[in-house]
């Protein structure tokens, strides 16, 4: 079997909030967004271009019901990086982030795998930009 992660759920407080995220700041592309019948949406982002022309994983963003669910927004990966947006140009994507007002916890680093900043979304989770080592 060959296979592939397509989606990865990203328990949010809010739908048109964390569109308003990924689309506007990270400048994701907003894939899907289709009204369900039960009053949930299905909502698909994706980093530009993705992967194999546009079909690499996406985030599934699943608006929070219930006190569990709620509890969970932005403690899905117990603190740690949970999420890692690759880029081939670290200082653009960087700039552009903290213009657009993304968080970033630390200054830019470079390690034996590439250049990263840690930062993190309205909602608590923290991602890495990184910029893979040639």
């Amino acid at each position: 079997m060959k296979g592939r992660i397509a989606l990865v759920t990203l328990v949010v407080p809010d739908y048109d909030r964390a569109i308003a995220f990924y689309c506007g700041a990270l400048r994701f592309d907003l894939v899907e967004d289709t009204q369900l019948p039960d009053g949930k949406r299905w909502v698909v982002v994706r980093p530009k271009g993705g992967d194999n022309g546009g079909d690499g994983t996406g985030l599934l963003l699943a608006e929070a019901v219930g006190e569990a669910q709620v509890a969970a927004i932005g403690r899905q990966t117990g603190g740690r990086v949970g999420f890692f947006l690759h880029t081939g140009d670290f200082e653009r994507d960087f700039s552009a982030f903290v213009a657009a007002g993304v968080r970033f916890l630390e200054q830019p680093r470079t390690e034996a795998y590439g250049t990263v900043a840690v930062f993190e979304d309205p909602f608590g989770n923290r991602w890495d930009l990184l910029q893979p080592a040639s």
